[in-house]
């Protein structure tokens, strides 16, 4: 049996999967069928689900609502109040349920405060997208994005640093100590 805290203003249904040392904060709603990983933390007033994954140490912010279709990879960052849609033209008279998109965040994505996350996307490992930013499409590993609609500004490393390529197409990220390359458009870590 995993060891999580839920606090008592919560509601969690059933079936879930909820790894060890996950903490659900106030007023929140954990749907059928999602799973959470552990040590992640899932701020007040969120819902997750139905069907949705979230991967070890994902931390959810205030008020953010993770919809069918969403997959959270490990490590993903989900700042206050940012927003997922879950299909692309949404009317009130028309059930649309069969028509949801999957939206793809891969390992260590980082969306800022008040972002929109247009479904069907998938945005890259370690991507930064900042806050306010309205996503309508792919992005790439690493890629610093922001604006409505989000437009790339640069790279950041896995800490999540802005990288500054020289004239080899070579960066180093201080923190990290860890060297990067890009290279036909592609951000790598040197290992």
């Amino acid at each position: 049996m995993a060891k999580f805290f839920a606090h008592e203003s919560s509601y969690i249904d059933a079936p879930v999967s909820i790894g060890d040392d996950t903490k659900i904060w106030h007023f929140c709603h954990v749907l059928s069928h999602t799973t959470i990983g552990e040590r992640c933390s899932v701020g007040q007033n969120c819902v997750i689900g139905p069907n949705v994954t979230l991967g070890n140490q994902v931390k959810v912010q205030n008020n953010v609502s993770i919809y069918d279709g969403v997959i959270c990879e490990d490590d993903v960052f989900l700042g206050p109040s940012m927003v997922f849609t879950n299909i692309t033209n949404p009317r009130s008279h028309i059930v649309r349920k069969d028509q949801f998109k999957q939206t793809l965040l891969k390992k260590g994505a980082t969306i800022g405060a008040n972002a929109t996350i247009v479904c069907g996307v998938t945005i890259g490992a370690y991507a930064l997208i900042g806050a306010g930013a309205v996503v309508t499409k792919d992005i790439p590993d690493h890629a610093l994005v922001y604006g409505n609609p989000a437009r790339q500004y640069g790279w950041v490393s896995c800490a999540g640093n802005r990288l500054d390529f020289d004239d080899r197409d070579c960066a180093f990220d201080e923190e990290e100590k860890a060297s990067y390359v890009l290279c036909h458009g592609k951000v790598i870590r040197q290992e």
